[in-house]
Order: C-alpha cells, then structure tokens, then sequence
C-alpha cells in the first residue's frame, strides 16, 4: 500500500521547523499549596512574635515601676506607710494591679498562631511523605547519575541554585535509607554527611551518631577493612559507646576468618572517600533498568542517520476532516516502527490551564492494576497524581476528546476518560505496556483492549521527565502544547511488546500530561485487521 508522506515539497524535512501562531509532585501541583501555606503560617508567627514582644514590653514596663516603688519603700517601711496616701496605694496594687499583671502574665499571645497551625495541619505531608521525597532524591541519584555532593550543593544539570543540604539533612537521608535496609544510599548520604562535618560545618547531630549508622552501613556491603576503620573512629570519639567495642571486636574477628580462608594478607582500606561508585548498586526487579535508565540521561539512543532519513513532517488533516481541512494538524515522525507520531499546537495555554484547573482538586496517587488479584493499587515503580475528567466536565474536556478523534480518526466513544497526572520531582512511571496482557481484564470484555494512546504534554519540562522506549532505544522529550500518538496493538489485536515504554523522573521542574486510552471496539471499520498478526 503506497502512502503519501507529503502535500507539498517544502514540507518535507527530516528535522521539522514550525512557525507557531498559539500559545506555546507526589504532584507539584498540590505541592504549591503547601508553599503558600508555609508563608502565611510565617506569617502567623511574626504576628505571635510581635505580640509576645508587646507583651513582654508591658510587663518590662510593671517591673520597672513597681522596682522603684519597692526601693523607696523598702528603705524606711514604717516612715513610707506613714503617709496615708502610700498606704492606700500598696492596699490598691496588692489588691487589683497585681491582679491585673497576673492577668497580663497569663495571657497567651500563641493561641491564635497554635488555632492556625492546628487548622492547616491536616494538610501537612506525614512521614510517609517525608520519606518518599527521600527516596524521590535517592531515584533521581540513580537515574541521572548523581552524587551526593551534586545534591547537598544544589549542583543539579544546568541548575545551581541555593537550595543546600545540611549535615543534618544528609544524615537523615541516610537514616531513611538504612531504615528501610536499603545500604547502598545509606552510605552514600551518611559519607556525605560526615565530609561536611568534618570541614566545620555545624550539626545537631553528633558525629559519633554518623559513624555509629556508616560504619554498620558499609559493614552490610561488604567492606569489612572500611567498616573496621570507621568503628575504629567511633571507639576513639567514644568509648563507652554501647555497640562499638562488640561490633570492632565482631568486625575484626570476621576479617582475620576470611582473610585465612583465601590465605590472603591484611590489605588497610582504601584512602579514597566513598562516593557513586565505590559499592556496586543492587540489581532489583527491573530487567532493563540499566537501558531505561541510560535512555532517561540521553544515552544509548538508537537514532541515527539512516533511520532519521526515514523519519518526515506533514499536514495532516484527518482523511479530510471538515474540523481540519482549513487547519491541519502538523504531524512529526518521531520513530519509523513502531511508527510513533508527534502532533503540534495540539493544545492552547487556555486549554492547559483549564484542564490543570478542573484536575487540582481532584488529583490523589496514581494506581496500577494488580496483575494477580485484578484491584487497583498504588506502586513505587509509578509515583505521580492522576485524576480523571469527563466530557460532561467542561466544554474544553469536550473539544479535546472530538479533536483526538479528528487526529487519530478513532471513535472515543469507547475510550476512558482523559486522565490528567502530574509529575512532581522524583515523580516516575517505570517501564510498563499500556495494553493489557492475557488472561484479559474483566474490565475489558466489553470495549476491549488498548488500542492506542494519545498523550498531551501540558507543560515544558527544565530535566528529565523524558518518554522512553527501552525495547528499541527511543527518547521523546516533552514539549508544552505537543502530543504523541502510538499503536499499542497489531491490526490483528495481538499486542506489540516494542511498545513497553516509561515516563523518567522529572529532575528539575514539573510535568503535566494528560493522555486518551483509545479501545478496541467502534474502531472495526475504521482500522480493519491485517492479513498478519503483525501487521
């Protein structure tokens, strides 16, 4: 079947240049509340510092007075009440002013700082927030190969801010780490930690407390002669620590076992401090974590010249849709098979910014559906907010559902509804199909399985945040107010496993998409089954 790649000569390029005439966190979205939150309760505390300092300056005021009445009257007692009026006025202050500075003593300016608090509480992060934004830095370390010096100095790709980290900071992001047996980043924060103790940094932490959780830390990946070294430090600061002496002891016993097993000679620990790339990070349940990891920092992409020559830009109007043929579509390649497409100016601003507006309230974490029990449940392989709008929502979700169908030429009568997320950082959807695989969802029987998707991206990403492929080496960055559009199934309904793809962790920024699962069924006529189950 011969296809037409192009209207018009000029058009036909292998990198696409468009004039543009529209408008070019945990969720980030929700995290901006928290921002604003944070000022007015500084806000409120300012208001409970000045009371507090009027209080105290009236009270400053009493002492005062009353100093220098007690002075006076204290130096001759009986010649002071000797006069009527003295008398009357230590009747009148033990009886009512004294009362009265009670009463101002008593006062609590806080209560109106404590009654705001006590009232945005409730949307404060928990620990287990505190501890998944831990771990969102621990990801980005992985992905983007970062140390942790990058991040203690705010040294982050094309960003250096003054966004620090403390001694303290870094050790508890160490203690998050070795709470959850994770000692690969234990060590890597705590060491960080220690380096800028020991330049002078201050600290409440002690650093006999850091040793105390590094030196356990490298025990668990295997470095004994470090492990010995660093308990050694602990015993010299401390020696009356209360697991210390054992663990140098046990340390030590366990090195002279093994040394004599593989008859091998003392060897000290290396002079080198310990940073990404010491220890070898754990392999976990990822096969292609390496590939899809890679692909995220912009390597190992499979684009080159060849396949580039392959790729095009044109009009596309939809098969002549009324809708498109006075403005069409402009259409990007962005990979020859699975042939993936880019559409741009496919959403204006006022779009994005109203469907970010019906999306906010109704943001909560995302779900995947449990492969042996069928439930919807979250996961730590897809961390972002999603929520799901309805045509009936608003005239836009409206407009943007018929102009997906225009594109694609697929009914969205059986579609889901646009699911809107938001990416905060850290925020990540590891690598998974959008189709699903046999036995089939029950949920499916009616409309059928996934047939496409089309996503928006609603917002420019600063880092990261890019759409791979690790199947076959594709990188897709996000461009506010673009679309991409792919087949997750053959003509045949069989699934292209090519198609597995992820959404890396957004570095720096926010990423906001929304994206149309387009189903099986309506779709009979309109992309009829191939001859293949390949086609």
């Amino acid at each position: 079947m011969r296809k037409v790649l192009f209207f018009m000569p000029i058009i036909l390029l292998a990198c696409c240049c468009w004039t543009s005439q529209g408008e070019i966190f945990t969720s980030i979205g929700q995290m901006t509340d928290l921002v604003y939150t944070e000022k007015e309760l500084v806000q409120s505390l300012k208001e409970y510092i000045k009371a507090e300092e009027s209080k105290l300056a009236a009270i400053k005021s009493w002492a005062s007075k009353l100093d220098a009445l007690t002075r006076v009257s204290t130096s001759d007692p009986e010649g002071y009440l000797a006069h009527p009026v003295n008398a009357y006025k230590l009747m009148k202050r033990l009886n009512s002013e004294w009362s009265e500075l009670e009463t101002l003593v008593l006062q609590n300016p806080s209560d109106g700082f404590i009654s705001n608090m006590s009232i945005h509480r409730q949307y404060f992060p928990d620990e287990e927030d505190a501890t998944g934004a831990a771990k969102a830095l621990m990801r980005l370390q992985d992905t983007y190969q970062l140390d942790s010096e990058a991040f203690s100095r705010g040294k982050l790709p094309g960003l250096h801010t003054n966004a620090l980290l403390t001694v303290d900071d870094c050790f508890d992001m160490g203690k998050t780490a070795y709470n959850d047996a994770d000692y690969y980043h234990a060590v890597l924060w705590l060491q960080q930690s220690l380096k800028q103790l020991d330049a002078g940094e201050e600290a409440v932490i002690s650093k006999a407390d850091i040793l105390d959780y590094l030196s356990y830390s490298v025990y668990q990946m295997g470095d004994l002669p470090r492990a010995i070294e660093l308990t050694r430090r602990l015993v010299a600061i401390d020696p009356k620590h209360d697991r210390a002496g054992g663990n140098l002891r046990y340390f030590e016993r366990l090195l002279t076992k093994q040394l004599n097993e593989m008859n091998q000679t003392y060897q000290p620990p290396s002079e080198e401090p310990i940073q990404l790339g010491t220890y070898s990070r754990p392999k976990d349940h990822l096969p292609e974590r390496e590939t899809y990891e890679a692909l995220c920092r912009g390597e190992g992409l499979q684009m080159n010249e060849a396949r580039r020559s392959r790729l095009f830009c044109r009009y596309q109007d939809g098969k002549r849709n009324p809708r498109l043929l006075l403005k069409p579509m402009k259409e990007e390649d962005e990979w020859d098979s699975p042939h993936i497409v880019r559409y741009l100016e496919v959403l204006s601003h006022e779009e994005i910014e109203k469907i970010k507006e019906l999306a906010k309230p109704r943001l909560a974490r995302a779900t995947v559906r449990d492969p042996k029990t069928g439930v919807l449940t979250t996961a730590n392989y897809r961390v972002s907010k999603s929520a799901w709008l309805e045509a009936e929502d608003d005239v836009v979700i409206q407009r943007v559902n018929q102009r997906i169908e225009d594109i694609t030429g697929l009914t969205v009568d059986t579609a889901e509804l646009l699911q809107v997320a938001n990416y905060g950082v850290g925020g990540q959807y590891e690598p998974h199909f959008d189709f699903s695989r046999r036995p089939f969802d029950s949920n499916l029987k009616v409309d059928g399985n996934r047939l496409a998707t089309f996503l928006n991206y609603m917002s420019d990403v600063a880092a990261g945040g890019a759409t791979v492929f690790p199947d076959f080496g594709a990188a897709i960055w996000p461009r506010k107010g673009t679309a991409v559009f792919w087949y997750n199934l053959f003509r045949s309904g069989e699934g292209d496993y090519r198609t597995r793809h992820a959404a890396c962790p957004v570095l720096v920024g926010s990423k906001w998409v929304s994206n149309k699962w387009i189903h099986e069924r309506g779709q009979e006529f309109r992309r009829p089954c191939g001859l293949t189950e390949v086609d």
